[in-house]
């Protein structure tokens, strides 16, 4: 009776909080209404604020102020625009040059976006300080929509006054198998010292440049604040580069990264034995991870599930199973299934449909596992806020 009492007095005072919360983004959608001048007031008060979109509770109003024919909203909310089901365009706040776009997620949500003006014109947010380099291969950076009860995860910012591991980058790799070259770095840990004769464990990351990208997975950082905090063991890290070394702009991750045999052959018979001569590195595969979002994540699969014999961790971020359907075929009897999997997807416009059809093949052949869903979308903000947890599940400290 009293659990009761006290769950009906969270859920009424909750409740109470929303209510307030809804009122005071009305009240304040309202005064936009009142007159131009209270309208640009507002305006201005939002940005030197830096409120903008306005965000209250689940409820959210991104503005836009400049001359325009029409104004909208592109983002992770409609699919970057295949999702027509989202109404995306604003409407002018009468006798102003504001344009006004009105809609709810999740209070814990964190989207992607831009502006878009005329249909044609698209632009980062002026008035909104915060943005996200993403999409896979990045180089960009988007507009980012922070709910209020999202937070950015403070393990992926570099804590100052701790040792850090050393990359090597760009090493060169002559593929026989593949007929090209292929170029990946080495990240060490903090103390690594070849002389000691340490054995480590190993992860192998594809999109490997973007995950080691500070304004992208930032996974560097990350390894460095939880070997700090002891919340992982010291392990190496191979970051794969897919662009082309001698022209980057040529990015072969669609071809690599659609369960080539070709490739897994590369990394099974021509990397991993080159990292594992020049490296104290664990031949166990409860030591030995695969990593990967998107392409990256169906390739996680791929590899784990058809050589579990080296692949004993499957890190699998918003994979791309549409791509390549017939992964759920080779998930779904295995001869030995993998020995964990962690596996995660956004629950806007990303993969959850097919990441919870993976997870229910996972269930049936008993796989040690873990999955995780996010109110974010396919972005990097979404897998490097998740990385930590794989990390963590995979390579626990003693």
């Amino acid at each position: 009776m009293i659990r009761t009492i006290l769950y009906l007095t969270v859920v009424l005072l909750c409740g109470n909080v929303y209510a307030q919360d809804y009122s005071y983004f009305t009240k304040t959608i309202r005064t936009f209404y009142t007159s131009a001048a209270e309208a640009e007031k507002q305006y201005d008060l939002l940005v030197s604020k830096e409120q903008i979109p306005f965000a209250i509770g689940d409820s959210v109003a991104f503005l836009y102020r400049g001359e325009a024919n029409s104004v909208a909203w592109m983002g992770d909310f409609n699919g970057w625009g295949y999702d027509k089901n989202f109404h995306n365009k604003g409407t002018r706040i009468p006798n102003t040059n504001i344009w006004i776009l009105k809609t709810s997620f999740p209070a814990d949500a964190r989207l992607d976006y831009k502006i878009v003006v005329n249909e044609s014109t698209w632009l980062l947010d002026p008035v909104n300080t915060h943005q996200q380099w993403s999409g896979v291969g990045g180089g960009s950076p988007n507009s980012e929509l922070r709910m209020p009860r999202w937070a950015a995860d403070p393990v992926t910012e570099p804590m100052e006054g701790i040792q850090r591991g050393k990359i090597q980058k760009d090493i060169l790799i002559n593929s026989a198998l593949l007929g090209y070259q292929v170029t990946y770095s080495i990240y060490t840990p903090p103390g690594f010292n070849p002389a000691q004769r340490t054995i480590y464990p190993i992860i192998y990351i594809t999109d490997g440049y973007e995950y080691m990208h500070e304004q992208m997975g930032n996974m560097p950082v990350i390894l460095d604040n939880l070997i700090h905090l002891k919340k992982i063991k010291p392990v190496i890290a191979v970051f794969i580069d897919h662009r082309e070394p001698v022209n980057r702009s040529n990015n072969r991750r669609m071809q690599e990264l659609a369960m080539n045999s070709g490739y897994l052959a590369f990394i099974t018979t021509e990397l991993i034995p080159k990292i594992e001569k020049q490296y104290m590195v664990s031949i166990d595969p409860k030591d030995r991870a695969i990593l990967g979002t998107s392409m990256g994540g169906l390739t996680a699969a791929y590899f784990a599930f058809s050589r579990p014999n080296l692949f004993g961790l499957a890190g699998i971020q918003s994979p791309a199973f549409w791509f390549k359907p017939e992964i759920y075929t080779l998930c779904e009897n295995p001869e030995k299934p993998p020995v964990k999997i962690f596996m995660t997807t956004g629950t806007i416009n990303d993969t959850r449909e097919g990441a919870e059809k993976m997870k229910t093949l996972l269930n049936k052949n008993t796989c040690t596992y873990q999955f995780r869903e996010v109110n974010q979308g396919h972005s990097w903000g979404n897998w490097r806020d998740l990385t930590d947890d794989i990390l963590i599940y995979f390579f626990p400290a003693n």
